[in-house]
């Protein structure tokens, strides 16, 4: 009954991380015409961290010392939350929302066996042809060699590695590590990274409707942070992957509705299959726990 209850809470934390995070690149996305990448997401950071040591020092969190093996494992969980971000971002400005964000829905699929190969999580044979058939999907979104392919789609694959190596470290962290103090410490390194490299290039001027945009992605990737840690923490890889899915309906709906971008039949056709490949995924976890 207990791992019942954690797992749907891992399941409702993991849909908030993704409406939070697919509303972040909406805004993100809304002022990549205007302002450099690393500028803009060091403007976000700034913000988003301040956000976050804010919420951590109201809970008396904002001083936690983590144990040196929690602290190796959210140092290795920040580097791939930089690279997460470097790749999905670049993406994300040199393609349709609904294009990079349909390839990051192979996550779950790449986490399962991950989860497999890295963590000893069993997986029979029907879920690793799933799995197979889903990285298919990916192949028929992405169509390389294609006049539809677009390069920038190989930067949204490299997400998939970071997030999934991400994922996975979240799971190994203590039950006594704070979620807030991870994701402060994972905001502050990205805001750091991005500064530093902004520091190189030309700096735009901001507007205040950019400045309303990037306030909004900030308080939308904290929404993300929080809740992603959350999520894997509380419940089963297994169960809690496939409810990142919701945020495939969010990004279609904000790239027509906001960017006017309508995706082609092979994005969706792809898409449908990756899904149903991560559901069936889904459904033989929980065949195999009864």
């Amino acid at each position: 009954m207990q791992d019942h209850q954690n797992n749907m809470k891992g399941a409702l934390f993991m849909m908030a991380s993704m409406a939070g995070f697919v509303l972040n690149d909406t805004m993100i996305k809304l002022v990549s015409e205007d302002l450099e990448l690393f500028q803009a997401v060091f403007l976000r950071g700034v913000m988003a961290t301040l956000l976050l040591g804010a919420l951590a020092w109201s809970k008396g969190e904002l001083g936690y010392r983590p144990a040196r093996r929690d602290m190796a494992i959210i140092g290795w969980r920040t580097f791939a939350e930089v690279g997460a971000t470097f790749f999905f971002l670049t993406a994300l400005f040199n393609m349709p929302l609904a294009n990079a964000t349909a390839i990051l829905q192979s996550l779950p699929l790449a986490v399962t066996l991950a989860a497999s190969l890295f963590l000893g999580h069993k997986v029979g044979w029907r879920r690793y042809l799933a799995i197979s058939i889903g990285f298919v999907g990916v192949l028929i979104i992405v169509r390389p060699g294609t006049e539809g392919f677009n390069a920038f789609s190989l930067y949204a694959l490299a997400a998939v590695g970071f997030v999934t190596l991400r994922d996975l470290l979240s799971h190994k962290l203590s039950p006594s590590t704070p979620s807030i103090f991870v994701a402060l410490f994972t905001s502050a390194a990205v805001m750091a990274l991005s500064g530093a490299i902004a520091a190189t290039q030309e700096w735009r001027d901001v507007s205040p409707q950019m400045l309303f945009y990037l306030a909004g992605a900030a308080v939308f990737i904290l929404v993300g942070y929080i809740a992603a840690v959350t999520a894997m923490r509380h419940g089963e890889i297994a169960f809690v992957s496939p409810f990142r899915y919701s945020v495939l309906i969010w990004a279609l709906l904000l790239g027509v509705f906001v960017f006017g971008e309508i995706p082609d039949v092979w994005t969706i056709t792809g898409s449908a299959i990756v899904v149903g490949m991560g559901i069936f995924t889904f459904y033989r976890e929980r065949v195999t726990k009864r």
